[in-house]
């Protein structure tokens, strides 16, 4: 009977692993977070953030989570993965993890980033910490677009002032 319980909890733990070697494959990025010193109203606060930014929030255990990474030939998260720990997994914007634990550790006075991980490759809190402040896509297209235009505004400007001039 011991033998057959071990051999469901071993089976349990891999059903695990590759669940989240397949959130590590399929997410664009992702931030590792020592969640402690968070309220449960904080911490509902911070998980309803997670969601409304459809970032994926889950507190794994440091073991597994070491054990996908290995596998998947990742080795530089394994100093980070002591303590409590959470990830969150950015599927459809890489920055928002980041920027949401950052504004939260921020607002909360609680948490610190770890780690994380871009463009599949490891990067330390301070990287994670620079990432949260760089502005969103729309923000950073709409800076792109006001630059590109500016040539053509002050073209017309000067258009319009001839004009005037001449008319005058």
């Amino acid at each position: 009977m011991h033998e057959k319980h071990l051999s469901e909890t071993q089976s349990a733990k891999r059903g695990i692993v590759e669940e989240i070697k397949q959130k590590i494959e399929g997410s664009q990025s992702f931030v590792v977070i020592d969640y402690k010193g968070l309220t449960v109203a904080q911490d509902t606060e911070f998980r309803k953030a997670m969601r409304e930014s459809k970032v994926e929030y889950k507190v794994l255990k440091n073991t597994l989570v070491r054990i996908a990474l290995n596998e998947l030939g990742y080795k530089d998260f394994d100093e980070a993965l002591n303590g409590p720990t959470a990830v969150a997994f950015g599927h459809e914007d890489a920055l928002a993890p980041a920027k949401i634990a950052s504004e939260s550790i921020e607002k909360f006075k609680a948490m610190t980033i770890k780690c994380g991980m871009m463009d599949k490759a490891f990067v330390n809190a301070d990287t994670v910490n620079a990432l949260a402040k760089v502005p969103s896509k729309p923000v950073l297209l709409s800076m792109l677009l006001s630059v590109m235009t500016a040539p053509v505004r002050v073209l017309a400007v000067a258009l319009n002032a001839i004009s005037e001039k001449a008319e005058g």
